[in-house]
């Protein structure tokens, strides 16, 4: 959180009282209430190592009550497939090119420049933690169907100019806009005084000091909110708000005041409900099973208990004593003369059904996470048919998703990236408005139906080639050559340069 307000301008921001805001804050609460215990199921059973709706103690037990596992291995498969379908960290999932308003003779020059952009882009994204917190955020996207990534200036000693915090739903309060933007954020942080001065150099009223012993205790925590709205309508940016979470007379209430141009805060669901703020996840979906699932697993074990170590029944003769008896190997047990002694007790019946229970929840948790769907495509051994089929399966289930991720996440992402680029001077300011500059996401989920396009084309190419030279003769090749490179994503080095126009005709 260093630095937090290195790239906002300490301008006044708008005339937004904290008391207005203070309220807007606790009916952004109000309504999260709801979702808390819901969150909270979801990250108690599918991703316990990580729970984002609740409060705990560092390095405290969290898998207490998971007894069956299906939907944590289920959970971080499908994270990892977003993370190498939509972000992977090797690169190469965005581009920027010249809009469709460029005149031909600037497009050559803007293209170089652009290609320059990206690949400094790319740099800093390689550089910094954007790999982890990413994966974090992609986490809690799948299990809580919300997730908020922060991207702030890095300070000047730092390889990167990036730095990203994945941040936990139980910190943040959001409102939505009429045009279903989820861009008014509302944090709360419990930091130290040095921590205030840090993140907001220019504060104006610091925390009281309640004691004397107070100057010296440097670790004492203070509960702030940070709040980063839409600025007034007619104006453009966002303001930022930093004020005591619980207002008083004895202290100054704002912290800090100020404004940035673009949103530090990146706020992306997996798909929303109408009427609802907040994002649904597979997870979600699958609860029912998943408890179901983990409750007959916790049956299961402690049948296996009763099998391994028996119930055991003795006549109560005076004699034996149940509280020194140890059911071990080579044990003693005394009995009286005459008496019966131990006898186990058989069990009323067998658990064998849970087998069959559990083989299907287990495959419908793992159909709902889409576990290992997304990286089932090009595995070896599979014809070209069923990688064109599994790539067209993955590109329907996930369409709506992407697309929302699309808009909610990609998009502002890059965009407050270039801003920060733009105010540390390494690149000029390109806006991404479709006329001049095109940003085109090139991840592998991406190309996926381009792919597919490429794969009917070449199973309608083998096809033509049955039908003899006359046909195949049809057939434009070096134009169909150049279709399919561009499909496939191959860089145009590797391709012969293009005959101009006339002179093609000449040799023809």
């Amino acid at each position: 959180m260093s630095g937090a307000g290195s790239d906002a301008g300490n301008n006044g921001g708008g005339q937004i009282s904290i008391s207005g805001l203070r309220n807007r804050y606790q009916k952004a609460v109000a309504r999260r209430r709801n979702w808390l215990s819901h969150w909270q199921e979801c990250y108690e059973f599918a991703l316990p190592q990580r729970n984002g709706a609740a409060e705990q103690t560092s390095g405290g037990k969290r898998l207490d009550r998971v007894f069956d596992a299906t939907a944590p291995d289920a959970v971080e498969q499908l994270a990892a497939s977003l993370m190498a379908e939509i972000t992977p960290p090797a690169g190469g999932w965005f581009d920027l090119e010249p809009g469709g308003n460029v005149p031909g003779d600037d497009r050559q020059v803007l293209t170089e420049q652009l290609g320059r952009a990206v690949r400094i882009l790319q740099g800093h994204f390689d550089r910094s933690n954007f790999a982890v917190e990413m994966h974090q955020a992609f986490l809690d996207l799948v299990t809580a169907g919300t997730a908020c990534l922060r991207l702030e200036k890095a300070d000047l000693h730092s390889p990167s100019a990036f730095r990203f915090t994945a941040v936990p739903l139980r910190d943040l309060a959001f409102e939505e806009r009429s045009d279903g933007k989820m861009d008014a954020v509302f944090r709360k942080l419990s930091l130290t005084r040095d921590e205030i001065r840090t993140n907001w150099p220019d504060a104006v009223n610091m925390p009281e000091r309640e004691t004397a012993r107070d100057d010296a205790d440097s670790q004492k925590r203070f509960a702030v909110i940070e709040a980063v709205i839409p600025a007034a309508t007619g104006q453009s940016g966002y303001d930022i708000c930093v004020f005591r979470e619980e207002g008083g007379a004895s202290h100054g209430d704002l912290i800090y005041r100020g404004q940035f141009d673009v949103s530090p805060y990146i706020a992306f669901r997996w798909m929303k409900a109408p009427g609802e703020i907040y994002g649904r996840s597979p997870v979600m979906k699958a609860l029912p099973d998943i408890k179901t699932a983990n409750k007959v697993v916790e049956l299961v074990l402690k049948n296996a208990s009763i099998a391994v170590t028996g119930i055991w029944q003795a006549d109560d003769d005076g004699v034996l004593n149940p509280a020194t008896i140890r059911l071990i190997p080579g044990s003693i047990i005394p009995k009286a003369v005459g008496s019966a002694g131990l006898k186990p007790l058989d069990a009323p019946g067998r658990f064998d059904v849970s087998d069959l229970v559990l083989s299907d929840l287990r495959d419908r948790i793992r159909r709902c996470l889409l576990a290992d769907r997304l990286g089932q495509v090009g595995q070896p051994g599979m014809t070209a048919t069923e990688v064109l089929e599994r790539a067209s399966e993955n590109a329907r289930l996930l369409g709506a998703t992407y697309g929302r991720l699309q808009a909610e996440l990609l998009y502002p992402l890059i965009r407050r990236a270039l801003y920060i680029l733009t105010r540390t001077g390494e690149l000029p300011d390109i806006p991404i408005d479709g006329d001049v500059v095109v940003l085109r996401h090139s991840a592998p989920l991406a190309q996926l139906p381009r792919r597919v396009q490429a794969g009917q084309a070449l199973d309608w190419l083998s096809r033509i080639a049955t039908l003899g030279p006359d046909a195949l003769g049809e057939v434009d090749l070096p134009v169909m050559v150049r279709w399919l490179a561009d499909q496939f994503g191959v860089p145009d080095h590797l391709l012969k340069p293009a005959l101009p126009a006339l002179v093609t005709e000449e040799l023809v």
